[in-house]
């Protein structure tokens, strides 16, 4: 995975000691591994922007929200595009 800065280095630098717990409603994980380093991530559902808002670390929170949304839209992409495909006639 190529490493130009971004969410996907930012995110490294987080702690999520002062991020939601999960609770009833759901829990969200993310581990990543980078190079030697092993990070991995817990919270609450994350309805909207608002619940990021006022959390205890709406910065840290809101790097985690953005990288997960991109996360989700590049499966997404890569989901429609094996089924866009058509296979090679011979």
């Amino acid at each position: 995975m190529a490493t130009g800065g971004g969410a996907g280095e930012d995110i490294m630098k987080e702690d999520d000691n002062n991020w939601p717990e999960p609770d009833r409603v759901g829990r969200q994980e993310l581990e990543i591994v980078m190079g030697n380093e092993h990070i991995s991530f817990t919270t609450s559902k994350i309805g909207s922007l608002v619940d990021v808002q006022t959390s205890k670390d709406p910065e840290g929170l809101r790097i985690f929200y953005y990288l997960v949304q991109d996360l989700k839209c590049f499966v997404f992409s890569l989901i429609n595009l094996h089924f866009k495909i058509k296979p090679i006639q011979s």
